[in-house]
């Protein structure tokens, strides 16, 4: 079945860095586009990023540009989210979606930006 696993988030000061990883199993990783959402309480889950799986173009939130930077490994099956300059609006639980919108979700991962 369709797994995917996100890690990598935690507490961060406004300005710093985090990388988020997820790793996919049960599907052919190299067809399918992937990508990030976020959701905070009380909003819907908003797309992050995405990535196509054969021509690698991305797309991305106006409010991320310039600051995140989403990649994928086709030989580990893992997509990455590289977030820099981060800002305390990007608290928010980070998912792992197959497909954009996704058919399929990770469990999410935490990220909390505060001083």
């Amino acid at each position: 079945q369709v797994q995917l696993e996100e890690s990598g988030g935690g507490w961060v000061q406004p300005g710093g860095s985090l990388r988020l990883s997820c790793i996919a199993s049960g599907f052919p990783f190299s067809y399918y586009t992937m990508s990030w959402y976020r959701q905070v309480p009380g909003k819907e889950r908003e797309l992050v990023a995405n990535i196509h799986p054969t021509t690698g173009s991305t797309t991305y939130a106006d409010s991320v540009k310039g600051r995140f930077t989403i990649s994928r490994d086709g030989l580990r099956n893992m997509i990455f989210l590289q977030m820099n300059d981060l800002k305390p609006e990007d608290t928010a639980v980070y998912y792992c979606g197959r497909r954009s919108p996704p058919d399929h979700w990770g469990q999410g991962t935490q990220v909390t930006v505060s001083s």
